[in-house]
C-alpha cells in the first residue's frame, strides 16, 4: 500500500480510534445468516472461524470496545456478529468471509472508507498469532525455495519434488503496489506436481491494508471481487486475511495443502480489488 492509499487507512484508524457506535445506525443493514458456515482447520487466527481460543477473544473484545453498548451489544440488527455466527461470517471458514462474497461490512465498520480491505487490516492489526520481523520478511521473501528451479526472465517457479514451501510477501514497500513477492520474484507462475505437500507461508508486508492469498479454481481474477464466483481449489488453500503490520512485526499464516487434482488455477488476494490490481498469477499442478 502506497502513500495513495495509505491517507485514506489513516482516516479510518482514526474513526476506529475515536470510537464507531457513534456510526451505528448509517451505512447498510446486514442481516444474521441464517446459519453458521463450517469452520476451516487452517491454523491461523485470520483463516481460521473456529469460535474460542485467543482470536475469538480478540475478536469479541475489539467488537466490544469499539460498540459498546449499543446495538451491537443491545441485541439490535447488529447484535447477531458479538456470537460465533457474526465471527464465522466475518472471518470466513472453508468459505470466504461473506464481505468478500458480496455482503457489504455495515457502514458503522467502514466509517468514511470505501475500501473493505483498509478497514479490515486496520482492526486487525493487533490481532494475535505468529509475526516476523521486517528484516525476517524481506529475507523470507528472497529466497529460493528448496527444489526449486526459477527461471527469471519467464518469471517462472517450478517444483518437480513431492514437497513444496514457498513464502509469498504480500505488497512490500520496495516493491510494486498490490503484488505478491516469491523467491524475489514479482507474480510469478507456479507449477507443481500432482500430489504435492504444498507449504505456503504468507506474510502482510502492506502498512495500511489486510491481505490474503487462495489458490482458486475458477472465478475471475480480473473482477474487483473473485470470491463471488471463485473457491479453494484444495481443502486448506486459504488464509483469507492478515491484519496491518504493528511494531511487534508482520502477521504470518500458513496455508497447507495436496495438489491432488491436475490443472490450471490461480493464486490470488481475495480482499476485494487486490487481485484486479495485480495480487494474482497462474497456479499449475502438472500430471509429469
Amino acid at each position: 500500500m502506497k502513500s495513495t492509499r495509505l491517507a485514506a487507512v489513516i482516516g479510518a484508524v482514526a474513526i476506529t480510534a475515536a470510537g464507531l457506535a457513534a456510526l451505528a445506525g448509517c451505512g447498510t443493514t446486514t442481516k444474521a445468516p441464517a446459519a453458521a458456515t463450517t469452520p476451516a482447520t487452517a491454523a491461523t487466527p485470520a483463516a481460521s472461524a473456529t469460535p474460542g481460543g485467543s482470536a475469538y477473544a480478540y475478536y469479541q473484545t475489539m467488537m466490544g470496545r469499539l460498540y459498546g453498548s449499543g446495538s451491537m451489544m443491545g441485541g439490535g440488527s447488529y447484535g447477531w456478529m458479538m456470537g460465533a455466527v457474526g465471527y464465522q461470517w466475518m472471518m470466513g471458514g472453508t468459505a470466504a468471509p461473506a464481505w468478500m462474497r458480496g455482503q457489504a461490512l455495515p457502514g458503522f465498520m467502514m466509517g468514511t472508507s470505501t475500501d473493505p480491505g483498509q478497514v479490515m487490516g486496520a482492526l486487525f492489526a493487533n490481532a494475535p498469532g505468529p509475526r516476523v520481523s521486517a528484516a525476517q520478511a524481506a529475507r523470507l521473501g528472497s529466497q529460493v525455495p528448496a527444489g526449486a528451479t526459477l527461471d527469471r526472465a519467464a518469471n517462472t517457479i517450478t517444483f518437480t519434488g513431492t514437497s513444496v514451501r514457498l513464502t509469498a510477501l504480500a505488497s512490500p514497500a520496495d516493491g510494486p503496489d498490490e503484488t505478491f513477492r516469491i523467491a524475489g520474484l514479482t507474480d510469478p507462475a507456479i507449477s507443481v506436481n500432482t500430489g504435492a505437500q504444498v507449504s505456503i507461508e504468507v506474510i502482510n508486508a502492506d502498512p495500511a491494508t489486510a491481505h490474503g492469498l487462495v489458490i482458486t479454481a475458477g472465478g475471475a481474477p480480473s473482477s474487483w471481487m473473485p470470491m463471488l464466483t471463485a473457491r479453494p481449489a484444495f481443502p486448506g488453500s486459504a488464509v483469507w486475511f492478515l491484519g496491518n503490520p504493528t511494531p511487534a512485526g508482520m502477521h504470518a499464516a500458513t496455508l497447507s495443502f495436496t495438489a491432488t487434482t491436475a490443472g490450471s488455477y490461480r493464486y490470488l488476494c481475495p480482499v476485494p480489488g487486490h487481485a484486479q490490481e495485480g495480487m494474482t498469477a497462474a497456479f499449475t499442478v502438472s500430471s509429469t
